[in-house]
């Protein structure tokens, strides 16, 4: 496993470093609005799952794996959180959702729906989806957990937010309504 390196310094309120785009600024601004407490950790950025283990550790957190997916028409596209250490089969899924082919979405679709490149794929780029181009897919098992690991539409930070704030306060504000899979 390659070694990240992950700032020893946490922060709980938006950085006034003046390093950041303002994507990533209009997230903090968002969760603070909306009163939802955050701790946030900078790092390097993580190309794996192994490599996201660091950053699970700093925060006491375990990252959510994040895929962003199409129908083969491209005319349905779908955010699916699952546990970063569970195994991800396009089949099981394809089969709950009735949808026949399944694929991983082309960046330019993260950038016009979430505004998110690769990478940085993170439930809180629906913020950024106003019209509802993306369906929510949560893996049942993350709700057993009380805290969510997930990156702030830039993969070089990293935030740990209460599940429950997540589904009651943040999707509540963006509109977008969940749909449990078991995966």
């Amino acid at each position: 496993m390659s070694e990240i390196h992950i700032s020893e310094k946490h922060f709980t309120s938006a950085p006034t470093d003046g390093n950041r785009l303002p994507k990533e600024m209009a997230v903090y601004e968002l969760l603070d609005k909306l009163k939802i407490p955050y701790e946030g950790v900078d790092h390097d950025v993580a190309g794996t799952m192994e490599e996201c283990a660091a950053v699970d550790e700093a925060l006491g957190v375990t990252m959510c794996k994040n895929l962003f997916l199409r129908n083969q028409q491209k005319t349905t596209f779908f955010l699916l959180l699952i546990p970063g250490d569970k195994k991800f089969m396009t089949k099981d899924l394809s089969k709950q959702l009735g949808i026949s082919r399944l694929s991983f979405a082309e960046p330019e679709y993260m950038e016009k729906f979430l505004n998110i490149t690769p990478g940085s794929v993170s439930v809180l780029g629906l913020m950024n989806d106003k019209d509802w181009y993306v369906d929510l897919l949560i893996d049942k098992d993350l709700m057993n957990d009380e805290y969510i690991g997930c990156h702030p539409c830039i993969n070089t930070s990293s935030l740990k937010i209460k599940m429950d704030d997540i589904i009651k306060k943040f999707l509540k504000y963006t509109g977008h309504r969940p749909r449990y899979v078991k995966l």
